[in-house]
C-alpha cells in the first residue's frame, strides 16, 4: 500500500455501485463499468430463496410459477426491501470479484435527497453484502471564483 491507497490487482478491488430503480451499474477501478443489469430479483415467496438476479430475473417476469415473484427492491431511488437489496448487492459484488475471500472497498451512489435513515440502509446493505469498507464521499464546498 502506497500512501494509504490500495493498488489495483493487489488483493482488493475498489468498486463503485450505482443502485438505480431500473438498472444497477458496477464500476471497477482501472477497468470501467463492468456490469449493467436490471435491478430485479426473482424470489421464491414460500422459502425466500433467491432464484435469479438481474437480466435473468427480468426474463422470468410473467413466466414463473405462482410461488416465484420478480421484485424490484428499489422504489424512487430508495431501498424499499432491505433484505432483497442485500441479496442483489451480494450477487453483483460476487460476480465482479475475482477472489471470493477478498472483500472490496465500495462507493455507493444514492440520490442527493435521501434521508439519514435511507443513507444508513444503503451503508448497511452494502456491508452486509460483502463490502469491506464503505466509502462515504462528502460533497465539496462551493468555492468562489
Amino acid at each position: 500500500m502506497a500512501n494509504g491507497r490500495m493498488r489495483p490487482g493487489l488483493g482488493s478491488r475498489d468498486l463503485a455501485i450505482d443502485l438505480g430503480t431500473a438498472n444497477t451499474l458496477v464500476y471497477v477501478r482501472g477497468e470501467g463499468i463492468v456490469m449493467s443489469e436490471p435491478s430485479v430479483v426473482a424470489i421464491d415467496t414460500a422459502t425466500n430463496a433467491v432464484h435469479a438476479v438481474g437480466e435473468e430475473a427480468k426474463r422470468m417476469i410473467g413466466r414463473t410459477p405462482a410461488t416465484i415473484a420478480a421484485i424490484r427492491p428499489l422504489r424512487h431511488g430508495v431501498i424499499a426491501d432491505f433484505d432483497v437489496t442485500e441479496q442483489m448487492l451480494r450477487y453483483f459484488i460476487r460476480r465482479v470479484q475475482q477472489r471470493r475471500w477478498v472483500r472490496p472497498r465500495v462507493v455507493m451512489c444514492a440520490p442527493s435527497g435521501i434521508t439519514e435513515v435511507e443513507k444508513k440502509a444503503v451503508v448497511e446493505a452494502s456491508l452486509a453484502a460483502g463490502a469491506r469498507d464503505f466509502l462515504r464521499p462528502r460533497p465539496a464546498p462551493a468555492r468562489p471564483d
